[in-house]
């Protein structure tokens, strides 16, 4: 009878992976538990024959479960290769793991054939003032990237966003704007997007009014010369081709379920980009699914560039704004054992919010303080409460200084936002 590898055991690993200084700074109002990893470890009977996957814990579509290790303990790892239930990093793990048995890299498992060598992939941060944008857009040209998504914000003037990175960047660098729908409704939209479509970086507006408003994405799309992505998901997929509410799509979530949405957007030629979350690991396997995915034409959103290490022995391969798909068996890629151990994190896995204090300030002197971003600024801003994109609008960040006015605002800020005039 033939014989197959059996799994033997799955081992996690909570790392603590540090930001680079900018976004690690920047990355402290809403996104600071993004550091922190769980690499899964999966041996088998077959000596040597070992898988990697990894699941940012605070960001994932699903984490590997006490239930599902056991599920797969003893098992053929080629039984569960689809499964979504598995979480991020055991299905990631499995699927380096049965590739590296076959001797074949993981994107021939997806039982389509290979349509790109190289995957586009766009350079990613979080809001931050225009001249850090710049700054990080200057890096990013510098390793290699011609594509930037950032977050827009109506606490940061946008086009001075824009315009910064124009000025540092070269003619063909482009730049998609996410506004998480901020922008509310198309009243809001349609003046700010009408402005920015004169600026030739920019490539890709990215949700941004309440993707439930079909009748406005519709008009919208109408108001500007720019491709409009939506998550895939919200409308319904059956709302969004029959009322023309997008141009193509955010795709995220399982392989199984990251698959199905490609072949839906396919069939109705729809371009969209990968969103897949996290370090060398899981930008391998966001490579792996651009080769066999004809219309994950957009450049992909993996955030590796936050991370000051990748996790692995030798970088992925960035030329002229495309990653190269690892060609080795598995996910093709080296995993370094010195980094766990450096970065190895004890419980519990999170690290505890920072006391901040985020004030916007508006020209005229208006300022509203706030005691974090989430739910607090974020909610006040998404309720209309505040200016939907004005020029001159700053955030600036205070954090604990030790005197009594800080201590004093803070207390009063967690009772809700308070207003102030300069």
């Amino acid at each position: 009878m033939p014989t197959y590898p059996r799994i033997k055991d799955v081992e996690r690993i909570v790392v603590d992976v540090p930001f680079t200084p900018r976004c690690q700074e920047w990355n402290a109002r809403e996104v600071w538990q993004w550091r922190i990893s769980e690499v899964v470890r999966v041996t088998t009977d077959v000596p040597d024959l070992v898988g990697y996957g990894e699941t940012i814990l605070h960001y994932t579509w699903g984490r590997t479960s006490d239930a599902a290790v056991e599920a797969v303990r003893g098992g053929n790892p080629a039984d569960w290769l689809g499964d979504d239930t598995l979480g991020a990093g055991l299905q990631m793990a499995l699927y380096d793991l049965v590739g590296k048995a076959l001797g074949v890299p993981v994107y021939r498992l997806f039982n389509l054939p290979r349509v790109r060598e190289w995957c586009p992939i766009s350079w990613w941060n979080i809001d931050m003032p225009p001249e850090t944008n710049a700054a990080e857009a200057r890096e990013a040209v510098e390793q290699g990237y011609t594509s930037y998504k950032i977050k827009i914000r109506p606490w940061w003037d946008v086009y001075e966003q824009v315009e910064g990175i124009s000025a540092v960047t070269p003619p063909h660098f482009r730049l998609d704007l996410d506004w998480n729908q901020m922008l509310i409704n198309l009243g809001n939209a349609a003046p700010v997007l009408a402005e920015l479509d004169r600026y030739p970086r920019i490539a890709i507006y990215e949700s941004p009014i309440l993707q439930r408003d079909v009748e406005g994405q519709r008009l919208l799309r109408q108001k500007t010369t720019r491709p409009i992505a939506l998550h895939f998901g919200e409308p319904p997929f059956p709302t969004v081709v029959r009322d023309a509410v997008c141009d193509g799509f955010v795709v995220s979530g399982g392989v199984a379920s990251i698959l199905r949405q490609g072949a839906l957007a396919a069939a109705f030629e729809k371009p969209f980009w990968l969103q897949m979350v996290g370090t060398g690991l899981t930008t391998a396997l966001s490579a792996h699914l651009g080769a066999v995915l004809p219309f994950a034409q957009w450049p992909s959103v993996n955030c590796l560039n936050n991370y000051a290490d990748d996790l692995l022995g030798e970088p992925l391969t960035v030329q002229a704004g495309y990653v190269k798909v690892p060609e080795g068996p598995g996910l093709g890629i080296e995993i370094d054992e010195a980094a766990l151990t450096r970065y190895r994190m004890q419980p519990p896995y999170a690290h505890p919010a920072p006391r901040l204090l985020l004030s916007v300030a508006w020209p005229g002197g208006r300022v509203m303080h706030y005691a974090n971003m989430r739910p607090q600024c974020w909610d006040d801003f998404l309720m209309g409460n505040q200016p939907a994109q004005e020029r001159g609008v700053r955030m600036e960040v205070h954090p604990d200084d030790g005197t009594t006015e800080w201590a004093d605002l803070y207390a009063r800020v967690q009772h809700g936002p308070v207003r102030d005039q300069r």
